[in-house]
Protein backbone atom coordinates (compact mmCIF):
# COMPACT_ATOMS: atom_id res chain seq x y z
CA UNK A 1 0.00 0.00 0.00
CA UNK A 2 1.10 3.39 -0.66
CA UNK A 3 1.88 5.90 1.92
CA UNK A 4 1.04 9.36 1.11
CA UNK A 5 3.14 10.60 4.26
CA UNK A 6 6.12 9.33 2.98
CA UNK A 7 5.83 9.84 -0.48
CA UNK A 8 4.91 13.82 -0.09
CA UNK A 9 8.34 15.48 -0.13
CA UNK A 10 9.65 13.04 -2.74
CA UNK A 11 7.64 12.10 -5.05
CA UNK A 12 7.95 12.35 -8.72
CA UNK A 13 4.93 13.20 -11.37
CA UNK A 14 5.09 9.67 -12.23
CA UNK A 15 5.14 8.83 -8.52
CA UNK A 16 1.83 11.42 -8.17
CA UNK A 17 0.07 9.96 -11.60
CA UNK A 18 0.73 6.07 -10.01
CA UNK A 19 -0.93 6.70 -6.41
CA UNK A 20 -3.77 8.88 -8.10
CA UNK A 21 -4.71 5.98 -10.26
CA UNK A 22 -4.39 4.21 -6.90
CA UNK A 23 -6.84 6.17 -5.04
CA UNK A 24 -9.25 6.15 -7.79
CA UNK A 25 -8.98 2.41 -7.91
CA UNK A 26 -10.12 2.39 -4.39
CA UNK A 27 -13.13 4.73 -5.49
CA UNK A 28 -14.19 2.91 -8.32
CA UNK A 29 -13.67 -0.57 -5.34
CA UNK A 30 -16.13 1.88 -2.97
CA UNK A 31 -13.29 1.21 -0.61
CA UNK A 32 -13.61 2.67 2.91
CA UNK A 33 -10.30 4.07 2.65
CA UNK A 34 -10.12 6.25 -0.24
CA UNK A 35 -12.16 9.38 1.13
CA UNK A 36 -9.64 9.25 3.79
CA UNK A 37 -6.76 8.91 1.86
CA UNK A 38 -7.88 11.28 -1.23
CA UNK A 39 -8.37 13.90 1.27
CA UNK A 40 -4.65 13.74 3.08
CA UNK A 41 -3.03 13.83 -0.74
CA UNK A 42 -5.22 16.78 -2.01
CA UNK A 43 -4.74 18.18 1.00
CA UNK A 44 -0.80 17.77 1.88
CA UNK A 45 0.27 18.45 -1.64
CA UNK A 46 0.35 20.97 -4.98
CA UNK A 47 -1.39 18.81 -7.59
CA UNK A 48 -0.33 21.42 -9.92
CA UNK A 49 3.65 21.02 -8.91
CA UNK A 50 3.11 17.52 -8.97
CA UNK A 51 2.49 17.84 -12.73
CA UNK A 52 -1.31 16.12 -12.41
CA UNK A 53 -3.49 17.54 -15.69
CA UNK A 54 -6.33 19.60 -14.72
CA UNK A 55 -8.64 16.77 -15.89
CA UNK A 56 -7.26 14.28 -13.31
CA UNK A 57 -7.65 16.75 -10.28
CA UNK A 58 -11.09 16.95 -11.01
CA UNK A 59 -11.63 13.52 -11.02
CA UNK A 60 -10.18 13.10 -7.84
CA UNK A 61 -11.84 16.76 -6.12
CA UNK A 62 -15.20 15.20 -7.38
CA UNK A 63 -14.89 11.75 -6.62
CA UNK A 64 -13.61 13.20 -3.04
CA UNK A 65 -16.46 15.62 -2.74
CA UNK A 66 -18.94 12.35 -3.58
CA UNK A 67 -17.61 10.65 -0.59
CA UNK A 68 -18.47 12.57 2.30
CA UNK A 69 -21.02 11.68 5.21
CA UNK A 70 -24.19 12.83 4.54
CA UNK A 71 -24.03 15.07 7.51
CA UNK A 72 -24.27 18.84 6.87
CA UNK A 73 -21.63 19.36 9.32
CA UNK A 74 -18.75 17.73 7.21
CA UNK A 75 -19.62 19.96 4.37
CA UNK A 76 -17.14 22.65 4.91
CA UNK A 77 -14.28 20.18 3.68
CA UNK A 78 -16.71 19.52 0.89
CA UNK A 79 -17.76 22.62 -0.13
CA UNK A 80 -13.74 23.30 -0.16
CA UNK A 81 -13.01 20.33 -3.15
CA UNK A 82 -16.40 21.45 -5.04
CA UNK A 83 -14.74 24.87 -5.60
CA UNK A 84 -11.43 23.20 -6.12
CA UNK A 85 -12.94 21.17 -8.49
CA UNK A 86 -14.74 24.52 -10.39
CA UNK A 87 -12.29 26.82 -10.80
CA UNK A 88 -10.15 23.81 -12.95
CA UNK A 89 -13.11 23.23 -15.34
CA UNK A 90 -13.00 25.66 -17.46
CA UNK A 91 -9.55 24.06 -18.20
CA UNK A 92 -10.75 20.20 -18.95
CA UNK A 93 -12.35 18.41 -21.77
CA UNK A 94 -15.30 18.93 -19.45
CA UNK A 95 -15.44 23.06 -19.89
CA UNK A 96 -18.80 23.54 -21.59
CA UNK A 97 -20.29 20.58 -20.68
CA UNK A 98 -24.03 19.41 -18.62
CA UNK A 99 -21.20 18.48 -15.75
CA UNK A 100 -19.91 22.20 -15.33
CA UNK A 101 -23.55 22.89 -14.41
CA UNK A 102 -23.81 19.70 -12.04
CA UNK A 103 -21.31 21.11 -9.89
CA UNK A 104 -22.59 24.35 -9.99
CA UNK A 105 -25.46 22.88 -8.73
CA UNK A 106 -24.18 20.30 -6.14
CA UNK A 107 -21.98 23.58 -4.89
CA UNK A 108 -25.03 25.68 -4.12
CA UNK A 109 -26.83 22.73 -2.34
CA UNK A 110 -24.12 22.06 -0.22
CA UNK A 111 -23.88 25.11 0.67
CA UNK A 112 -27.37 25.97 1.32
CA UNK A 113 -27.20 22.86 3.32
CA UNK A 114 -24.08 23.99 5.52
CA UNK A 115 -26.35 27.09 6.07
CA UNK A 116 -29.08 25.41 6.82
CA UNK A 117 -27.39 23.11 9.40
CA UNK A 118 -25.54 26.34 11.07
CA UNK A 119 -28.98 28.02 11.68
CA UNK A 120 -30.47 25.02 12.82
CA UNK A 121 -28.19 24.31 15.71
CA UNK A 122 -27.25 27.64 16.60
CA UNK A 123 -27.67 28.89 20.08
CA UNK A 124 -30.03 31.52 21.08
CA UNK A 125 -28.55 33.81 23.49
CA UNK A 126 -30.80 34.83 26.25
CA UNK A 127 -32.12 38.62 25.66
CA UNK A 128 -30.75 40.02 29.00
CA UNK A 129 -27.27 38.62 28.63
CA UNK A 130 -27.72 37.69 32.75
CA UNK A 131 -25.29 34.86 33.79
CA UNK A 132 -25.14 32.98 36.84
CA UNK A 133 -22.77 33.35 39.00
CA UNK A 134 -20.89 30.21 40.94
CA UNK A 135 -18.18 32.06 43.04
CA UNK A 136 -15.37 30.00 44.35
CA UNK A 137 -13.43 30.65 47.67
CA UNK A 138 -10.13 28.91 48.39
CA UNK A 139 -6.85 29.17 50.39
CA UNK A 140 -4.73 28.94 46.74
CA UNK A 141 -7.22 31.12 44.56
CA UNK A 142 -5.21 31.52 41.57
CA UNK A 143 -4.15 28.06 41.18
CA UNK A 144 -7.48 26.60 41.65
CA UNK A 145 -9.80 28.93 39.46
CA UNK A 146 -7.25 29.52 36.89
CA UNK A 147 -3.68 27.70 36.42
CA UNK A 148 -5.91 24.27 37.25
CA UNK A 149 -8.23 24.80 34.73
CA UNK A 150 -5.52 25.52 32.73
CA UNK A 151 -3.92 22.52 33.43
CA UNK A 152 -7.29 20.77 32.68
CA UNK A 153 -7.18 21.83 29.56
CA UNK A 154 -3.87 20.91 28.20
CA UNK A 155 -4.53 17.48 29.88
CA UNK A 156 -7.43 16.77 28.15
CA UNK A 157 -6.35 18.02 25.01
CA UNK A 158 -3.08 15.92 25.13
CA UNK A 159 -5.20 12.39 26.26
CA UNK A 160 -7.24 12.44 23.52
CA UNK A 161 -5.20 14.26 20.93
CA UNK A 162 -6.60 13.20 17.20
CA UNK A 163 -4.22 12.32 14.44
CA UNK A 164 -4.52 14.47 11.51
CA UNK A 165 -5.47 11.00 10.10
CA UNK A 166 -7.92 10.57 12.15
CA UNK A 167 -9.60 13.95 11.81
CA UNK A 168 -9.99 13.55 8.82
CA UNK A 169 -11.47 9.99 8.67
CA UNK A 170 -14.36 11.60 11.10
CA UNK A 171 -15.76 13.33 7.58
CA UNK A 172 -16.42 9.87 5.99
CA UNK A 173 -18.54 6.94 6.35
CA UNK A 174 -18.08 5.01 3.14
CA UNK A 175 -19.95 2.27 1.53
CA UNK A 176 -20.85 -0.65 3.73
CA UNK A 177 -17.63 -1.46 6.15
CA UNK A 178 -15.51 -4.53 5.34
CA UNK A 179 -13.59 -6.21 7.97
CA UNK A 180 -10.46 -4.11 8.36
CA UNK A 181 -9.07 -3.76 11.66
CA UNK A 182 -5.34 -3.01 10.61
CA UNK A 183 -6.70 -0.17 8.14
CA UNK A 184 -5.27 2.35 10.16
CA UNK A 185 -6.63 4.71 7.18
CA UNK A 186 -10.21 4.33 8.28
CA UNK A 187 -10.21 4.30 12.13
CA UNK A 188 -12.29 7.08 13.19
CA UNK A 189 -13.81 5.85 16.61
CA UNK A 190 -11.90 7.56 19.03
CA UNK A 191 -13.07 9.15 22.27
CA UNK A 192 -11.66 12.37 21.54
CA UNK A 193 -13.97 12.47 18.09
CA UNK A 194 -17.35 12.25 20.44
CA UNK A 195 -18.48 15.96 20.92
CA UNK A 196 -20.50 15.25 23.97
CA UNK A 197 -17.58 13.20 25.18
CA UNK A 198 -15.40 15.94 25.31
CA UNK A 199 -17.61 18.76 26.28
CA UNK A 200 -18.04 16.99 29.67
CA UNK A 201 -14.00 17.48 30.15
CA UNK A 202 -13.72 21.38 28.67
CA UNK A 203 -17.23 22.37 29.53
CA UNK A 204 -16.36 22.11 33.24
CA UNK A 205 -14.56 23.14 36.47
CA UNK A 206 -11.71 20.86 37.86
CA UNK A 207 -10.33 20.31 41.05
CA UNK A 208 -7.00 18.71 41.02
CA UNK A 209 -3.90 18.94 42.88
CA UNK A 210 -0.51 20.90 42.86
CA UNK A 211 1.49 17.68 44.03
CA UNK A 212 1.07 14.37 43.83
CA UNK A 213 -1.15 12.06 46.20
CA UNK A 214 -0.67 8.52 47.01
CA UNK A 215 -3.49 5.96 48.48
CA UNK A 216 -1.55 2.81 49.45
CA UNK A 217 -2.72 -0.61 51.89
CA UNK A 218 0.82 -0.77 52.41
CA UNK A 219 3.24 1.87 54.63
CA UNK A 220 6.23 1.17 53.05
CA UNK A 221 7.21 3.99 50.53
CA UNK A 222 5.21 6.79 51.45
CA UNK A 223 5.73 10.57 49.71
CA UNK A 224 7.45 13.08 51.12
CA UNK A 225 4.95 14.28 53.85
CA UNK A 226 4.88 10.88 55.74
CA UNK A 227 1.91 9.27 55.72
CA UNK A 228 -2.12 9.38 57.84
CA UNK A 229 -3.50 6.34 58.23
CA UNK A 230 -7.18 5.50 58.31
CA UNK A 231 -9.13 2.44 58.87
CA UNK A 232 -12.44 2.21 56.62
CA UNK A 233 -15.19 -0.14 55.51
CA UNK A 234 -18.71 0.16 54.58
CA UNK A 235 -20.82 1.74 57.56
CA UNK A 236 -17.98 2.86 59.64
CA UNK A 237 -14.52 5.14 59.28
CA UNK A 238 -11.73 5.86 62.33
CA UNK A 239 -8.33 7.72 61.59
CA UNK A 240 -5.35 5.98 63.35
CA UNK A 241 -1.48 6.76 63.75
CA UNK A 242 1.67 4.86 64.40
CA UNK A 243 3.76 5.38 66.95
CA UNK A 244 5.72 2.92 69.40
CA UNK A 245 5.77 -0.26 66.69
CA UNK A 246 1.76 -0.66 66.76
CA UNK A 247 -1.45 0.99 65.80
CA UNK A 248 -3.27 3.84 67.69
CA UNK A 249 -6.36 5.67 67.65
CA UNK A 250 -5.51 9.18 65.95
CA UNK A 251 -8.16 10.75 68.82
CA UNK A 252 -6.93 9.56 72.22
CA UNK A 253 -3.29 6.99 71.02
CA UNK A 254 -5.22 3.83 72.41
CA UNK A 255 -3.72 0.80 70.85
CA UNK A 256 -6.62 -0.65 68.13
CA UNK A 257 -4.78 -4.06 67.75
CA UNK A 258 -4.93 -4.04 64.25
CA UNK A 259 -2.06 -5.21 61.99
CA UNK A 260 -0.60 -2.70 59.51
CA UNK A 261 -1.68 -4.80 56.90
CA UNK A 262 -5.13 -5.31 57.68
CA UNK A 263 -7.17 -4.79 54.11
CA UNK A 264 -9.07 -2.18 55.49
CA UNK A 265 -6.22 0.54 56.20
CA UNK A 266 -5.15 3.14 53.87
CA UNK A 267 -2.73 5.13 53.89
CA UNK A 268 -2.54 8.26 52.66
CA UNK A 269 0.94 10.46 51.67
CA UNK A 270 1.63 13.09 49.77
CA UNK A 271 4.74 15.02 47.53
CA UNK A 272 6.32 18.50 47.91
CA UNK A 273 4.48 21.33 45.77
CA UNK A 274 5.19 20.13 41.78
CA UNK A 275 3.45 22.98 39.20
CA UNK A 276 5.94 25.74 39.41
CA UNK A 277 3.28 28.65 39.27
CA UNK A 278 1.69 27.39 42.47
CA UNK A 279 1.42 30.15 45.46
CA UNK A 280 0.08 29.60 49.19
CA UNK A 281 0.48 31.67 51.87
CA UNK A 282 -0.53 30.07 54.62
CA UNK A 283 1.89 28.74 57.52
CA UNK A 284 3.67 25.61 56.97
CA UNK A 285 2.59 22.84 59.54
CA UNK A 286 5.51 22.04 62.05
CA UNK A 287 8.26 24.48 60.14
CA UNK A 288 7.95 22.43 57.25
CA UNK A 289 9.74 23.51 54.09
CA UNK A 290 7.53 25.72 52.00
CA UNK A 291 7.14 23.27 49.18
CA UNK A 292 5.49 21.07 51.68
CA UNK A 293 3.53 23.64 53.19
CA UNK A 294 0.20 23.05 51.54
CA UNK A 295 0.52 19.71 51.24
CA UNK A 296 0.79 19.01 54.91
CA UNK A 297 -2.43 21.25 55.30
CA UNK A 298 -4.35 19.23 52.52
CA UNK A 299 -3.14 15.99 55.26
CA UNK A 300 -4.02 17.70 58.07
CA UNK A 301 -7.64 17.85 56.86
CA UNK A 302 -7.92 14.07 55.52
CA UNK A 303 -11.19 13.06 56.62
CA UNK A 304 -12.57 9.82 55.55
CA UNK A 305 -16.32 8.22 55.15
CA UNK A 306 -16.61 4.37 55.14
CA UNK A 307 -14.01 3.20 52.75
CA UNK A 308 -13.35 6.50 51.07
CA UNK A 309 -11.03 8.94 51.68
CA UNK A 310 -12.13 12.45 51.90
CA UNK A 311 -9.56 15.08 50.80
CA UNK A 312 -10.23 18.31 51.92
CA UNK A 313 -8.45 21.40 50.31
CA UNK A 314 -11.28 23.97 51.78
CA UNK A 315 -12.66 24.69 48.65
CA UNK A 316 -16.14 26.23 48.61
CA UNK A 317 -18.52 27.45 46.15
CA UNK A 318 -21.38 29.41 46.28
CA UNK A 319 -24.56 29.46 44.58
CA UNK A 320 -27.84 30.99 43.96
CA UNK A 321 -29.70 27.09 45.20
CA UNK A 322 -33.03 28.64 43.35
CA UNK A 323 -31.40 28.49 40.22
CA UNK A 324 -28.54 26.50 39.87
CA UNK A 325 -26.93 22.92 41.63
CA UNK A 326 -23.73 21.61 41.39
CA UNK A 327 -22.54 18.36 40.10
CA UNK A 328 -19.38 16.95 41.65
CA UNK A 329 -18.14 14.11 39.89
CA UNK A 330 -15.12 12.21 40.07
CA UNK A 331 -13.06 12.47 36.85
CA UNK A 332 -13.43 9.02 34.64
CA UNK A 333 -9.85 8.22 33.89
CA UNK A 334 -9.29 8.14 37.80
CA UNK A 335 -10.80 4.36 37.45
CA UNK A 336 -7.32 4.00 34.84
CA UNK A 337 -5.77 4.37 37.89
CA UNK A 338 -7.38 1.94 39.80
CA UNK A 339 -9.88 4.53 41.85
CA UNK A 340 -13.71 5.09 42.66
CA UNK A 341 -15.00 8.16 43.04
CA UNK A 342 -17.58 9.42 44.40
CA UNK A 343 -20.63 11.77 42.64
CA UNK A 344 -22.43 14.38 44.49
CA UNK A 345 -25.27 17.03 43.59
CA UNK A 346 -24.57 20.27 46.00
CA UNK A 347 -28.61 22.09 46.36
CA UNK A 348 -27.64 23.91 49.16
CA UNK A 349 -26.11 24.86 51.94
CA UNK A 350 -26.07 21.49 54.14
CA UNK A 351 -23.37 20.35 56.71
CA UNK A 352 -22.21 18.81 60.07
CA UNK A 353 -21.32 22.37 61.09
CA UNK A 354 -23.00 24.10 63.79
CA UNK A 355 -25.66 26.86 63.19
CA UNK A 356 -23.43 29.30 64.46
CA UNK A 357 -20.53 28.71 61.89
CA UNK A 358 -23.45 28.71 59.33
CA UNK A 359 -24.91 31.95 60.18
CA UNK A 360 -20.94 33.72 60.35
CA UNK A 361 -20.72 32.23 56.80
CA UNK A 362 -22.47 34.99 55.15
CA UNK A 363 -20.94 38.07 56.00
CA UNK A 364 -19.48 39.56 52.28
CA UNK A 365 -22.19 41.27 50.43
CA UNK A 366 -21.77 39.13 47.74
CA UNK A 367 -23.03 36.13 49.73
CA UNK A 368 -26.35 37.50 50.36
CA UNK A 369 -28.68 35.01 49.29
CA UNK A 370 -26.56 32.82 47.92
CA UNK A 371 -26.15 29.22 49.21
CA UNK A 372 -22.72 27.55 49.92
CA UNK A 373 -20.76 23.83 50.43
CA UNK A 374 -17.30 22.42 50.30
CA UNK A 375 -15.90 20.51 46.99
CA UNK A 376 -14.36 17.26 49.17
CA UNK A 377 -12.86 14.83 47.24
CA UNK A 378 -14.28 11.11 47.82
CA UNK A 379 -11.37 8.61 46.37
CA UNK A 380 -10.94 4.70 47.48
CA UNK A 381 -8.89 2.08 46.07
CA UNK A 382 -10.37 -0.35 43.97
CA UNK A 383 -10.65 -4.12 45.01
CA UNK A 384 -7.31 -5.68 43.93
CA UNK A 385 -5.57 -2.49 43.59
CA UNK A 386 -2.68 -1.83 46.43
CA UNK A 387 -1.24 1.60 45.53
CA UNK A 388 -2.25 4.51 43.69
CA UNK A 389 0.17 7.46 43.20
CA UNK A 390 -2.20 10.49 41.78
CA UNK A 391 0.54 12.98 39.49
CA UNK A 392 -0.45 16.15 40.17
CA UNK A 393 -2.37 18.65 38.14
CA UNK A 394 -4.08 15.76 36.67
CA UNK A 395 -7.83 16.05 36.84
CA UNK A 396 -9.27 14.13 40.04
CA UNK A 397 -13.10 15.99 40.29
CA UNK A 398 -15.26 18.02 38.51
CA UNK A 399 -18.49 20.77 39.06
CA UNK A 400 -21.11 21.21 35.98
CA UNK A 401 -23.64 23.52 37.34
CA UNK A 402 -26.86 21.87 36.77
CA UNK A 403 -30.42 23.77 36.68
CA UNK A 404 -32.07 23.36 40.37
CA UNK A 405 -35.18 20.80 40.21
CA UNK A 406 -37.51 23.89 41.58
CA UNK A 407 -36.62 25.72 37.91
CA UNK A 408 -37.23 22.87 35.78
CA UNK A 409 -39.82 20.79 35.23
CA UNK A 410 -39.97 17.48 32.95
CA UNK A 411 -42.96 16.81 30.86
CA UNK A 412 -43.90 14.49 28.28
CA UNK A 413 -43.86 15.53 24.85
CA UNK A 414 -47.75 15.00 24.03
CA UNK A 415 -48.59 17.13 27.37
CA UNK A 416 -46.36 19.63 26.17
CA UNK A 417 -47.99 19.69 22.59
CA UNK A 418 -51.11 20.25 24.71
CA UNK A 419 -50.30 22.74 26.77
CA UNK A 420 -48.88 24.99 23.96
CA UNK A 421 -51.77 24.66 21.44
CA UNK A 422 -53.93 25.58 24.42
CA UNK A 423 -52.36 28.66 25.30
CA UNK A 424 -52.18 29.67 21.56
CA UNK A 425 -55.80 28.79 21.59
CA UNK A 426 -56.07 30.99 24.49
CA UNK A 427 -54.36 33.69 22.62
CA UNK A 428 -56.12 33.95 19.92
CA UNK A 429 -59.84 34.04 21.56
Amino acid sequence: MYDPNAMAETMTPEEARSYLNYLLTLGIRREQAFAPLAAAFIRENDLDALGLLPDEQVSLLLAAAQSFAPEPRRYSAKLDFLERAQALLPRTRLAGTPVEGQVGQELRKTAHELDRYHEAVRVNRSETGEREHIIVESMAPEYFTDIAQKRAAAHYQDRYHLTPEARRAQNYTGPAQQFEPENTAIHKEFEGACGPFMNARTHAFHVMLPFDLKLSRSPQEPLETGVRIFYGKEGYSFPLRYQMGQLTSDRDGTVVGVPVDDPNLVYISASGVKEPEFRFDGPAPGNAPPELAFPLTVLQHLGSLGNYIQVSCNLKVWFDASQVAILIQGAPELADLGLTAATGLMTRTYGLGTTEEYERSGGEPWQEGLSYNYVNLHLALQPGVESVVIPYNTPIFTLYPVLSRQAVAFEDAAAASERIAKGMGQGQG
